[in-house]
C-alpha cells in the first residue's frame, strides 16, 4: 500500500514513476484538450495557399510531428540547458494565421513561411538569451494588446468557414439520395456550423470533467456525423493515404521573403514574451514557485530552435498552450512522464498520413462552428491580461488606439494602395504588426500615471 501511495504522489512531482493508468488517462486529457487547436491551423492554412491533397495531408503530419518534439525537448532539456524542463505541451499557435494568411494571399508558399520561420527562430533564440532585458518592454498591457487583436482578427476566418469556404461550392448527394449544391453561404452550411456551435456551448457551460474539456473535440465529431448526411464527407483520399510516413526533410523548400519575415519574426518575439506567462503560470499554478531565469532562457531559446527545425521539415509554428497550462493549474499534476506521454500520442497521430487525411475530409462550416469559440477565448484571454492592468486612461489609450489602427487598416484593404509592396505586406495584411508596434511606442512614450497615495 505504501508504494502505491508513494506512487500516487509522484503525480504531483516534477521526477517519479506514476500509475500508467493513471497517467495514460491524464495524458489523453491533456491531449483532447489542445488536439483540434493543433490541427486547425494547418488545414486552414493548407486551404488559403490551396496545396494539394496530399501536401496538406503532410502539412498536418509535419505540424504533429513537430510538436511532439518540441514538447518532448521542453520537458527533458538537453545538457540541462536546451528546454525548460518544465511541464509544459507545445501545439503549432493560431497566434500566427492572421500573418500566415497574409503571406499565403499575397501567393507566396509554405516556403515562405518556413523562411520567416526561421528568422523568427533566430529571434525567439535572442529574447530567450536577453529575455532579463527584454522582457520590461512587454508588460500585459502590451501582450494583452496583441493577443486581443489576434483574437479580433481571426474572427473573419471563422465565419468564413462557418459559411462553407469562400469558393468551396460543390454539388454533393446526400444518404436519402437528395441533390445539393452547398454554394457558400447556403443554409446547409450554416445549419452544421449553428449544430457543432450549439453542442461546443452545452458542453462547455452544463458538462463536467472530460466531456467539458473536449467540448470543441465532440463538437466537430457531432457536427462530422451529421454533415455525412448531407453528403459532405468524402473518404477517397483516405483510402489512398498511407498507413505510416514521416516528415521529409525540406518537403516544401525554404525562401526568405523580407517582408514575410519581418511580419512574423515579429511575432515570435511577442510569442516568446507571452511563453514567459504559460511557464510562470505552470511554475505558480504546478509546483508553487516562480520559474528560474534558467527555465525561461532554457524554454525560449528551445522555442526558437525547435521551430526552425519545424521549418526544416515542413511544420507550421509552434508554441505553449495556455489550455494545458489552465489544466495543471486545476488538477496540480506535474509529472513529466504524463506529458511525455501526451507528446508520444501526438507523434503516433503524426507518423499516420491515414489519420492526417481523415483530419481533411472535415467540412469548413463544422470546423467554423467548432473554432469560433476558441478564437473568441484568445481575444477574451488578451482582454483579462489587460483588464489585470486596471483600465487606467494611458491603458485604455493604448490598447483601444493600437487595436484600432491595426484591425482598421487591415480591413481598409486601399489603405496603402500606394505604397511599395513590402510595406503592404507588412503593414496592411494581417493587424498584428501595426497594433504591436504601436502598443510598444505608446507604452514607451506616453507618461505613466502618479499612484495614489495610500
Amino acid at each position: 500500500m505504501k508504494a502505491i501511495h508513494s506512487s500516487q504522489e509522484a503525480l504531483f512531482r516534477l521526477n517519479g514513476v506514476p500509475p500508467l493508468g493513471t497517467a495514460v488517462s491524464l495524458a489523453l486529457q491533456h491531449l483532447v484538450a489542445m488536439m483540434v487547436g493543433c490541427v486547425t491551423p494547418a488545414i486552414i492554412i493548407g486551404n488559403a495557399i490551396g496545396l494539394s491533397q496530399s501536401d496538406q495531408v503532410f502539412l498536418i503530419q509535419a505540424s504533429l510531428v513537430m510538436s511532439a518534439v518540441s514538447t518532448l525537448l521542453q520537458l527533458y532539456p538537453i545538457a540541462g540547458r536546451f528546454g525548460s524542463g518544465l511541464p509544459v505541451i507545445m501545439g503549432v499557435s493560431f497566434a500566427y494565421v492572421p500573418s500566415m494568411q497574409a503571406v499565403a494571399s499575397s501567393g507566396e508558399g509554405i516556403s515562405a513561411i518556413a523562411g520567416a520561420m526561421i528568422v523568427g527562430g533566430v529571434v525567439a533564440i535572442l529574447v530567450g538569451l536577453f529575455v532579463k532585458y527584454i522582457r520590461p518592454l512587454f508588460p500585459p498591457v502590451i501582450t494583452g494588446t496583441v493577443v486581443f487583436t489576434i483574437g479580433l482578427s481571426l474572427y473573419p476566418t471563422a465565419i468564413n468557414y462557418m459559411a462553407g469556404g469562400t469558393g468551396n461550392t460543390y454539388e454533393s448527394v446526400s444518404a436519402s439520395g437528395l441533390s445539393l449544391s452547398l454554394v457558400y453561404g447556403s443554409w446547409q452550411n450554416w445549419l452544421m456550423a449553428a449544430l457543432t456551435l450549439a453542442v461546443v456551448m452545452a458542453l462547455n457551460h452544463y458538462a463536467k470533467g472530460l466531456c467539458k474539456l473536449a467540448s470543441i473535440l465532440i463538437g466537430m465529431a457531432v457536427g462530422y456525423v451529421i454533415s455525412m448526411a448531407f453528403g459532405m464527407v468524402s473518404f477517397t483520399d483516405v483510402a489512398e493515404a498511407a498507413w505510416f510516413s514521416v516528415p521529409r526533410f525540406l518537403h516544401f523548400g525554404v525562401t526568405f521573403e523580407p517582408a514575410s519575415c519581418i511580419a512574423i519574426g515579429l511575432l515570435f518575439a511577442i510569442n516568446s514574451i507571452q511563453a514567459i506567462g504559460d511557464f510562470t503560470a505552470t511554475t505558480i499554478g504546478g509546483l508553487n514557485r516562480e520559474p528560474t531565469t534558467r527555465e525561461l532562457q532554457g524554454g525560449i531559446v528551445c522555442y526558437g530552435v525547435t521551430n526552425i527545425l519545424a521549418a526544416l521539415f515542413g511544420g507550421l509554428p509552434t508554441a505553449t498552450y495556455s489550455q494545458n497550462v489552465g489544466i495543471v493549474a486545476t488538477n496540480k499534476v506535474v509529472n513529466r512522464i504524463v506529458f511525455a506521454i501526451t507528446g508520444g500520442f501526438l507523434l503516433l497521430a503524426g507518423i499516420s498520413p491515414k489519420f492526417a487525411a481523415v483530419l481533411t475530409t472535415i467540412p469548413q462550416c463544422v470546423l467554423g462552428g467548432a473554432t469560433v469559440t476558441v478564437f473568441s477565448t484568445i481575444a477574451m484571454t488578451g482582454m483579462k491580461l489587460i483588464a489585470s492592468q486596471h483600465f487606467s486612461a494611458r491603458n485604455t489609450t493604448i490598447v483601444g488606439l493600437s487595436a484600432a489602427l491595426g484591425v482598421g487598416v487591415s480591413q481598409a484593404s486601399s489603405a496603402l494602395s500606394q505604397f511599395p509592396e513590402e510595406v503592404t505586406m507588412i503593414f496592411g495584411k494581417s493587424p498584428v504588426v501595426i497594433a504591436t508596434i504601436m502598443a510598444v511606442l505608446l507604452n514607451l512614450i506616453l507618461p505613466r500615471e502618479e499612484k495614489n497615495a495610500a
